[in-house]
């Protein structure tokens, strides 16, 4: 496999200036970047794929193992804050449990019965849509996990690093980031891990989009958590209604901290009326923004 061949441009690299080292290590991360140029095509069908799922009130189920997994992890739960994407409507599986988003687990990658028996626990099903994350393209315990989500009628996409490998063979999308040898050989961490985190930033803010989640470039469907968020609402409101801040937070309290509705109400709809047409338009903002200026 390319992510675990050995380089002969780094057999030495233990013995080159510090300076030198992470140069090489800044370009090989460019590198990983550069090498998802080609697959921005099959990340915008995997991301409206999923979209259409998620309209049907469907979750995201991310899968892998070691750095792989948690990064798919980090992916997921960051959608919550950013998005305020449902909780309930994650599911994370890692090989070898929670525990091993901290230390390794020795072994687990390999536990196909556990990935199996794991995706039928979640009751993942033909509304949702699984994300399966190996450097590798060949971990078993990722690709289990994705047949098995794909048995049961989920969407499934793939994020690997090595082509022709069976986790991609076995996707529905699959993306593949052909990132090569490490300056350490077989340390995916490095540019493997930066593709995949880049791969899984384009593809989950994606979905989010076509989701509905996100209006004139601003996360209107944000958590309002703390002051500094609550602060940013206001501005958000005030800008995409045309109004004071102080009137924006008046909308914030009508709409009970909801910025879309927030708009809404302060361009005149009732928090009922906010509350429908959102729904009637799938929680697309720009939607009913669009209908209201038409009328």
């Amino acid at each position: 496999m390319p992510t675990e061949t050995v380089d002969p441009r780094f057999a030495d690299v233990d013995r080159w200036p510090t300076l030198s080292v992470v140069e090489t290590m800044l370009e090989g991360q460019l590198a990983a970047i550069a090498a998802l140029k080609d697959q921005t095509g099959a990340i915008a069908a995997a991301a409206e794929a999923a979209a259409a799922r998620m309209h049907r009130g469907g979750r995201l189920v991310y899968a892998g193992a070691g750095t792989s997994g948690r990064l798919a992890v980090q992916d997921g739960v960051e959608l919550t804050p950013t998005y305020n994407w449902p909780s309930e409507r994650l599911v994370f599986l890692v090989a070898g449990g929670t525990g091993a988003l901290m230390r390794s687990v020795e072994g687990a990658e390999d536990d196909i019965a556990v990935a199996r028996d794991e995706v039928v626990a979640a009751d993942v099903g033909p509304d949702d849509v699984l994300i399966a994350v190996a450097a590798s393209g060949r971990t078993p315990y990722a690709v289990a996990a994705l047949e098995a989500a794909r048995t049961r009628g989920a969407l499934t996409i793939a994020i690997a690093n090595n082509p022709g490998t069976p986790l991609l063979a076995a996707a529905d999308h699959p993306i593949v980031a052909d990132t090569g040898a490490e300056i350490v050989a077989g340390s995916t961490r490095m540019k493997a891990g930066t593709a995949q985190k880049a791969a899984l930033n384009m593809l989950s803010t994606a979905i989010m989009i076509r989701c509905g989640l996100v209006h004139r470039g601003l996360m209107v469907n944000m958590r309002i958590s703390n002051e500094k968020l609550a602060q940013r609402a206001r501005r958000m409101v005030a800008t995409l209604a045309g109004i004071d801040e102080a009137r924006a937070e008046d909308a914030l309290e009508l709409a009970d901290r909801d910025l879309r509705r927030a708009v809404l109400i302060a361009r005149g709809l009732s928090p009922q009326d906010a509350a429908d047409r959102l729904a009637r338009a799938g929680g697309d903002l720009g939607d009913v923004l669009a209908e209201l200026d038409r009328s």
